[in-house]
């Protein structure tokens, strides 16, 4: 089956600068209604990435494909079946949603009439209808958002990149744009992009993730996998002579990772309860002070992927920094 991305030891040059490093990969399946996000700390090469999809920068090396057309020697093809949400602003103000809606439903090859009937289509589904005729430049943030959506969908596209789409919007708003991005999948069959700084985003409506460092692909994850995998995340704070603690975690097939203080990180694997913790926590004849935990998140294969862990020789490492409450980076 056609893959929706496929990347072959794709290399882009900026200037004289490296920007993307050889990255190769299969994302999606055509026809398939997936939805990919694209991870990775400022600088990594997502936005190169992106345009270099869209056909806007030419590949130094290797090859980027989308839906089996190569993104720069057939980019027409490519356009024709892509949508694109930028991050930043692109209206033109004194324009009215459902007028600019026409115009970028034209623009991707909509007839003029077929256009007018789609933005108002469009603009309703993206709960925008009662402010159609209203100028853009005096929407809130939150209807831009979801203007820069409908644009992106008007013309029905198969694939859906969205820049992110959730960025500066309050909780209701926030909950119905993810909802949307659902609904172009389960109920349209489109593939998503979703390139977002918020994990919990990411990980809510994701199937797939790719996690960019420097130019290079350091992590590619099966999130319907990873979920079932089930494993149990323990964070741990004792008292005493934890010299011992970590060897006496990998008896039992468990991951740890000392933190200092006391402090440990825990990875439990399937079938290993938290019992076992308390069992070793008394044959150590430690004092805990603090216990918690929960099951796996996308929080720890983001910050193992970009090499936020440190690793001592012995052990295997696991996350040793945090991220805010709502999960941005």
């Amino acid at each position: 089956m056609t893959p929706v991305i496929e990347l072959q030891d794709l290399r882009v040059k900026l200037g004289r600068r490296e920007i993307l490093e050889g990255i190769s990969c299969r994302l999606g399946a055509a026809g398939a209604g997936k939805t990919i996000g694209l991870l990775g700390p400022n600088g990594a090469g997502k936005s190169t990435l992106i345009l270099t999809l869209l056909g806007f920068h030419k590949a130094s090396g290797g090859k980027a494909r989308i839906l089996g057309f190569d993104c720069h020697k057939q980019s027409r093809e490519v356009k024709a079946r892509v949508g694109f949400m930028p991050e930043n602003d692109a209206f033109i103000a004194g324009m009215t949603a459902v007028r600019f809606l026409r115009v970028m439903g034209e623009l991707s090859g909509l007839p003029s009439r077929v256009a007018l009937e789609k933005a108002h289509e469009v603009l309703f589904h993206v709960g925008l209808g009662e402010a159609r005729y209203r100028a853009i430049g005096t929407y809130s943030l939150g209807m831009k958002q979801m203007a820069k959506l409908a644009q992106a969908i008007i013309h029905g596209p198969e694939l859906v990149i969205l820049d992110e789409p959730t960025n500066g919007l309050d909780p209701s708003a926030r909950a119905r744009m993810l909802q949307l991005v659902r609904e172009m999948k389960e109920e349209h069959g489109m593939s998503v992009v979703l390139c977002s700084h918020l994990l919990r985003d990411v990980e809510a409506v994701c199937d797939e993730v790719i996690i960019l460092k420097g130019g290079r692909l350091v992590h590619q994850a099966n999130l319907e996998e990873e979920r079932r995998a089930n494993r149990r995340f323990v964070e741990l704070e004792v008292s005493g002579d934890d010299r011992g603690f970590g060897a006496a975690l990998r008896g039992h097939g468990a991951e740890g990772v000392s933190e200092g203080g006391g402090r440990w990180r825990i990875v439990l694997p399937p079938g290993v309860e938290i019992d076992v913790v308390w069992q070793l926590v008394a044959r150590e004849s430690l004092e805990v002070r603090r216990l918690t935990h929960r099951r796996d998140s996308l929080e720890e294969i983001f910050l193992k992927a970009v090499g936020h862990i440190e690793r001592t020789p012995h052990e295997n490492a696991l996350p040793a920094e945090q991220v805010t409450n709502d999960g941005r980076l």
